[in-house]
């Protein structure tokens, strides 16, 4: 691309499922995207609009009160948060319908309304050059096709998790299956995986229904997207990554988290807080001495297997976890875990290595780093690509 000044027409749409937690990662990809001087708009459903303008009052976020026709005979007005406009789309169903216990429903029908919508409001905005979608909005991908503008996907999950589905939706290990459930398995880049150790996606016990579904056409459909962007870091995963590098290669440009974890000032955080936090517990957290207090997330369909817990640790032998029969660490062997990660010279070793880790983050997300030259390659390409 030619003078600072051309890239400043480049727009990028991102568009995230309207969870909190495939938000953040899109708005602070996108704020990285900014930096290097593009335009960039994020497109989620109508359900979340509330929440995330109920926290930009709070937060007394300015908002750009741009007014855009809309398809329809009406006005949409587009907000903003640190330079990344805001615009939300229907995904099919009233504002009240419960999405949380219909959720296959609710997934169908955004499959089938979403894209319609989108087109719709994107007929709003200035051109884009460039779509980015995640793994929950893969029809995202299908737009942006019929709109001849190329798309990426942002992996959110660990790359290692990326490389597991790629390797079962494409069918090219062997897995776990009904007559053998218990079956290890053996991956490149990877130790030996057992039955804990992977994802409940990818076993013959799998309870949930529209999302293996949707994952299996997305992973055998990856031509639609030129690009796999991943929340995660090469120092990280340097193994896992190099493995898939010759079937459909996944460039980290991560971690996408907030700034205060990366030794950068917090109140630049882009980050979106769609539920209220519990002040008690934040109360009771400053009370605590420092580096004493381990947080373990959970998500919300997704539970930690035994080898991720492991990873956490540091690498505690994953004899160390218990399973309560249905594949769920319990919790004597999570507090068994706990103290080991946190006193003795166990502790003090894990200590060091997660410090060494924090530093390697850092360093691929500044400047000339990992991730930064992966996001700026991105960016050079997909400029190219619209230019042609």
């Amino acid at each position: 691309m030619g003078a600072e000044g051309e890239k400043q027409e480049v727009h990028v749409l991102v568009v995230a499922f309207s969870s909190q937690g495939h938000i953040n990662p899109m708005l602070r990809l996108g704020k990285r995207l900014t930096s290097k001087g593009l335009r960039v708009t994020l497109a989620t459903t109508e359900i979340a609009r509330t929440r995330i303008l109920s926290h930009l009052a709070e937060k007394s976020t300015t908002t750009d009160t741009t007014i855009a026709a809309d398809a329809a005979p009406t006005t949409t007005t587009i907000y903003s948060v640190s330079g990344i406009r805001l615009a939300f789309y229907s995904d099919g169903l009233s504002l009240d319908y419960d999405r949380k216990n219909n959720l296959d429903y609710y997934m169908e029908t955004l499959q089938k309304c979403g894209p319609i919508n989108l087109s719709n409001i994107m007929q709003t905005l200035p051109k884009f050059s460039c779509i980015i979608t995640n793994p929950f909005v893969p029809w995202a991908a299908d737009v942006a096709a019929n709109h001849n503008i190329p798309c990426a996907l942002l992996w959110i999950q660990p790359c290692t998790i990326y490389a597991i589905y790629y390797r079962f939706y494409n069918s090219l290990n062997s897995f776990p299956i009904k007559e053998n459930p218990e079956m290890s398995v053996e991956l490149p880049g990877l130790p030996l995986l057992h039955t804990q150790d992977l994802p409940s996606f990818v076993l013959p016990s799998n309870p949930f229904g529209s999302f293996p579904k949707m994952f299996s056409n997305m992973f055998q459909s990856l031509n639609k997207f030129k690009w796999i962007l991943g929340n995660s870091f090469y120092e990280l995963e340097k193994a896992v990554i190099d493995s898939v590098d010759e079937l459909h290669p996944i460039k980290p440009v991560g971690p996408l988290v907030p700034p205060s974890l990366l030794g950068q000032d917090p109140s630049f955080d882009i980050g979106i807080e769609m539920w209220k936090s519990e002040g008690t517990c934040m109360e009771w957290l400053n009370q605590q001495n420092p580096d004493s207090v381990i947080y373990i997330s959970f998500g919300s369909i997704t539970v930690l297997s035994s080898k991720q817990m492991e990873n956490i640790a540091m690498g505690i032998k994953s004899s160390k976890f218990g399973m309560d029969g249905e594949g769920v660490v319990n919790s004597e062997e999570i507090e068994s875990c706990i103290k080991e990660m946190t006193s003795g010279p166990r502790g003090e070793e894990i200590k060091k290595k997660a410090l060494k880790l924090k530093q390697a983050a850092r360093d691929a997300v500044a400047e000339g780093g990992t991730s930064d030259r992966n996001i700026q390659a991105f960016v050079d390409e997909f400029i190219a690509v619209s230019c042609n």
